[in-house]
């Protein structure tokens, strides 16, 4: 093997280290690659930067725009808001959960669909007193199913497209992808709803103190006669530099939210926030008095004036990477986070200096007055069924038709996916569905970067050789078992690595050591590509694995363990399902 083909390879690990570490954003991982490739003379610069330019990446950023379109308008809340009023029983709304969201993934961005669904499932479940976690699981996992359906229906699929058509082949129509899609998803469907009740426990869905565990972190506090508080302010006393906050001060005569600059008075009750001790160390220094009757649940907290609320940390958020003192998170709201919520863990001090991840959920204490600006924050997703915006969804059928326009055109053949969805995300603006500068903030550049830096790497594996060689040891592996043996390790191979890096990424580091693999046994690459793309957008077995998995994460109060017990069976059965029927519905010879 050539010197040439060992950097590759060396490259290849060391991309998927970093991209299974998380040490370093996805997309920077990706640019550290390109720029590797580019200083070892692995590629040219034009190879290096055809990234940028492929069809696929530029068909992504449409797609992008669409589905903003469709959310912005309303036009996915008539599909969703069945759920709400059909799915009576428990394994009814899993069922319309599931069906729902595997409709619209097949058209629309996944991470779109779930945002748009998340929180209409979170208030039918409360109304009908279930759990959050038995839903929230199928509801990521059903938008998944209905993505591998059509060619748009997630990015993956797109780009093991352009690849093929890149590497000369024909590359696939709009709806090729179906008839297996549709076979897996009834798989999928009936494995849930029969394992579901039994794999997926009880996590959320009680009150919100209790989940949070905030019993030692928020009291109230009485100001005495005498005090040394009196007369002064909250700012005043750097009540917040000594770690305890002040949420909101009580009187005979009313309330008053955020009292930093309002001067004490004897009588005065503070609801206040903080680590139990320095609450304890405040009480003893001012000589406050704790209030006896108070008991810290959801309707303490909650009135006419104030609601609390979970927000989750949108997709494409700029919160993620910074803290809510680096961004200050007050530039909209007077809302008051309480505690944050990640990956099983609650997070209650110091919060302040928390760096924000996708998919965290924020506990807020919100002005009743300012929930319609909190709800309108695109760095944002609340976490409960979103009011109408009427001004919008006048425009829903206008951004259906475009939607269904670039569908038809492109499985006419009447002109390429790409071109459909470029004219598809102008008409959006034209039409008034999307706003121009909307459109920046439409398209998840992190993704975008993520194609354009590791699509030369795909080219380096073919040119360096690197592919046919790793290729080669495949083939090795299976001996004389035939090209279903060779589909399988390709598949079970694009399934495990998509659980630990990106899918994208998996995509196009399997995509070319799969045309190699199937070009040495002389057969049709067509179905190791379709292994490829249907493996690589199939991620049950970790919450890291696909976007839409962390988005639920949280929000569901799963734990890892709970994605591994019921996604591991579901991944074999996918890949039982997919080797069977792939060289059934595309022949190898």
């Amino acid at each position: 093997m050539a010197v040439e083909a060992w950097m590759v390879l060396a490259l290849l690990g060391l991309a998927v280290a970093l991209f299974a570490s998380e040490k370093l954003p996805v997309d920077i991982v990706a640019l550290l690659v390109l720029v590797l490739l580019l200083v070892l003379g692995l590629v040219t610069p034009a190879q290096g930067l055809s990234g940028f330019s492929s069809q696929a990446t530029i068909t992504v950023a449409a797609m992008f725009v669409l589905s903003a379109g469709l959310q912005r308008t309303g036009a996915l809340r008539f599909v969703a808001g069945a759920i709400a009023r059909w799915g009576h029983r428990p394994w009814l709304l899993v069922l319309m959960v599931m069906a729902s969201v595997g409709l619209v993934s097949a058209f629309v961005n996944n991470t779109a669909a779930v945002a748009v669904f998340l929180p209409l499932v979170m208030a039918a479940t409360a109304q009908r007193g279930m759990s959050h976690s038995k839903v929230l699981i199928p509801l990521s996992y059903a938008s998944q199913m209905g993505g591998v359906c059509t060619l748009i229906g997630t990015s993956t699929n797109l780009l093991v497209h352009s690849i093929a058509r890149d590497m000369g082949l024909p590359g696939f129509a709009m709806f090729e992808f179906t008839l297996l899609g549709l076979v897996t998803m009834a798989v999928g469907f009936a494995y849930l709803l029969l394992a579901g009740p039994w794999l997926l426990a009880d996590r959320r869905g009680g009150e919100l103190i209790r989940d949070y565990q905030l019993g030692k972190y928020i009291t109230e506090l009485r100001v005495p006669h005498g005090a040394a508080l009196v007369g002064r302010s909250v700012e005043e006393a750097k009540l917040g530099e000594q770690g305890v906050y002040v949420l909101e001060l009580l009187r005979e005569d009313g309330k008053v939210w955020s009292p930093r600059s309002e001067r004490l008075r004897a009588g005065d009750v503070l609801l206040v926030r903080g680590d139990w001790q320095q609450i304890q160390a405040l009480h003893e220094r001012e000589r406050l008095a704790f209030e006896p009757e108070f008991r810290l649940r959801d309707e303490a907290l909650q009135d006419d004036d104030r609601l609390l609320v979970e927000a989750m940390v949108a997709p494409n958020s700029r919160l993620a990477g910074n803290t809510l003192a680096g961004t200050e998170f007050h530039w909209h709201t007077s809302a008051a986070v309480l505690a944050i919520q990640r990956r099983g863990e609650v997070i209650r001090e110091q919060l302040k200096h928390v760096p924000l991840a996708l998919g965290d959920v924020l506990l807020l204490l919100v002005p009743a007055g300012e929930m319609a600006e909190l709800r309108a924050n695109p760095n944002l997703l609340v976490l409960t069924e979103k009011e109408d915006d009427r001004g919008s969804r006048r425009r829903a059928p206008l951004a259906l038709a475009i939607m269904a326009g670039v569908v038809a055109l492109a499985a006419l053949g009447v002109a390429d996916i790409v071109v459909t969805a470029l004219a598809g995300a102008v008409l959006m603006v034209l039409a008034g569905c999307l706003r121009a500068d909307e459109i920046y903030d439409a398209i998840d550049w992190r993704v975008i970067i993520l194609l354009a830096g590791v699509l030369p790497l795909g080219i380096a594996l073919t040119s360096s050789g690197a592919a046919q060689a790793v290729a080669a040891q495949a083939m090795a592996l299976v001996g004389g078992a035939g090209p279903v043996a060779a589909l399988a390790v390709v598949y079970l191979l694009t399934s495990l690595l998509t659980e630990a890096m990106s899918n994208n990424a998996c995509a196009v580091l399997m995509a070319p050591i799969a045309v190699a693999t199937a070009q040495g046994l002389g057969v049709d690459p067509t179905p190791f590509l379709v292994a490829v793309a249907f493996a690589a957008s199939t991620s049950f077995a970790t919450p890291v694995g696909y976007q839409t998995n962390t988005m639920v994460y949280n929000a569901g109060g799963y734990r890892f363990g709970d994605f591994v017990r019921i996604g591991v069976p579901l991944n074999l059965l996918f890949a039982v399902v997919a080797i069977v029927l792939i060289p059934m519905f595309w022949p190898l010879g």
